[in-house]
């Protein structure tokens, strides 16, 4: 699922999730790394298609890893 917003935000959840803002953001965290929590989140957005939640998951994402973070390991 790719969601695009009016402030820039895109968000790819693809198994791996991707969220980028401009030179602001950029997160990506490994399918497999990704926190069961968040993991729940995105395939209910994904399930319901909507990026309204998907927003909500990414912010909550950049509060946790901070703007800039890339988890593949």
């Amino acid at each position: 699922m790719r969601c695009e917003y009016n402030d820039g935000t895109r968000v790819k959840y693809t198994g791996p999730l991707q969220i980028t803002k401009g030179k602001d953001v950029n997160v990506f965290i490994k399918e497999g790394l990704i926190p069961d929590d968040i993991k729940s989140d995105l395939d209910a957005a994904l399930f319901r298609n909507s990026c309204g939640e998907m927003k909500t998951v990414a912010e909550k994402v950049t509060k946790i890893y901070g703007s800039k973070a890339c988890i593949h390991e």
